[in-house]
């Protein structure tokens, strides 16, 4: 019986994902991976023939060179249920080899690994070995992998594992993009487990830590949790910032706990913390819902005093609430003013602005 399968790839095509790290994108030449099941796999494979140089003496492994790998794996009949386990021991012949596997190659390694927990460890630890800090997207991905698994003990296990071989500086920034993955692909509960956990161990987690699962708990309506956590932020000796309050505000104003809305916006502004177009969006509306609307017009005038340039939202809240309160006059002032060409409004990306001073997640 033939036990050798040889699968052949034309790959005359420009190969990008390089650029970043400064590279020219080359054409590969005519290759062949051959897969023999009696012989060890570095012996097989001769991966400077369709890698791309990053510098002298090392080289890259791209994108779309694993493709064709994983191709050409699973049409191979003999080993197409071992596909990943091979994809891994490629993985540590690369490294054995001093070629580099880039980001992308990882993340698709990643994304077609997801239905194996242990496999998908295996190939984020690697990642987190060659990178100094893993993109959201990895992070993304990898959470992917827990979505049908229940029991959190693994995976406590895994990132004590991970943050115990990171530095300081790099594990707080980790944890942070591990936990908002979760969250971010539906795994809330999983998130919240993650920050207890660790905040029992040693690593501390820092304010940007503390804003993230503020959000989660106030997009889960969970206002008594959301209040402990704040509560706790300034337990730890850290300062709460304008994400913080505007978090917390933003969660409230959802479950129209008003009241509560104003203490600590008092508190805000008695520590010298500047309110920001979030803040105002959350106390425009909160007093106009509550049948204040002279207060939101106030706020209102205020923010624009300030140079805080009003939203859409801010605009349709304030008439919406006027019309409501039979102050129909008013509201036609302002609709003629938000359809002016001369007013001048907040996009997306001012709602943002100071968020992404605190979490610079890179996608």
């Amino acid at each position: 019986m033939n036990t050798n399968v040889v699968i052949s790839f034309q790959l005359r095509r420009m190969l990008g994902g390089a650029t970043t790290r400064g590279f020219s994108l080359i054409k590969l030449p005519l290759f062949r991976f051959r897969f023999n099941l009696f012989l060890p796999l570095s012996t097989i494979i001769r991966f400077p023939d369709y890698s791309t140089e990053a510098s002298p003496g090392i080289k890259i492994v791209t994108k779309e060179v694993l493709k064709e790998f994983l191709a050409a794996v699973k049409n191979t009949p003999a080993s197409s249920a071992n596909v990943y386990s091979y994809t891994d021991k490629v993985l540590n012949i690369l490294n054995d080899k001093n070629i580099a596997v880039s980001l992308d190659a990882y993340n698709l390694i990643l994304e077609e690994a997801s239905h194996d927990i242990d496999l998908t460890c295996q190939v984020f630890k690697k990642l987190l070995l060659s990178f100094k800090s893993p993109s959201a997207t990895s992070c993304l991905k990898f959470a992917k992998a827990f979505t049908k698994e229940n029991d959190c003990g693994e995976l406590l296990r895994f990132l004590e594992e991970i943050s115990e071989i990171m530095s300081s500086s790099t594990s707080s920034s980790f944890i942070n993009k591990i936990i908002f993955a979760f969250a971010k692909c539906g795994q809330k509960d999983k998130s919240l487990v993650i920050f207890d956990h660790l905040r029992r161990q040693r690593y501390g987690p820092d304010l940007v830590t503390y804003n993230i699962v503020l959000d989660i708990l106030g997009h889960m309506g969970r206002v008594d949790e959301m209040l402990n956590v704040f509560s706790s932020i300034k337990d730890t000796g850290l300062i709460p910032d304008t994400v913080s309050y505007n978090t917390l505000m933003n969660g409230l104003r959802k479950v129209g706990r008003f009241d509560i809305c104003f203490v600590y916006y008092k508190e805000m502004t008695d520590n010298g913390i500047e309110p920001d177009l979030l803040t105002y969006t959350v106390l425009i509306e909160i007093f106009g819902r509550s049948g204040s609307v002279e207060e939101s017009l106030k706020y209102f005038e205020e923010m624009k005093k300030k140079g805080i340039l009003p939203s859409v939202f801010i605009y349709r809240s304030l008439i919406q609430n006027l019309n409501k309160t039979g102050k129909v006059e008013l509201a036609k002032e302002l609709l003629e003013e938000l359809n002016s060409s001369s007013t001048c409004l907040a996009g997306p990306g001012d709602f943002k602005r100071k968020t992404r001073q605190r979490n610079t997640f890179k996608v």
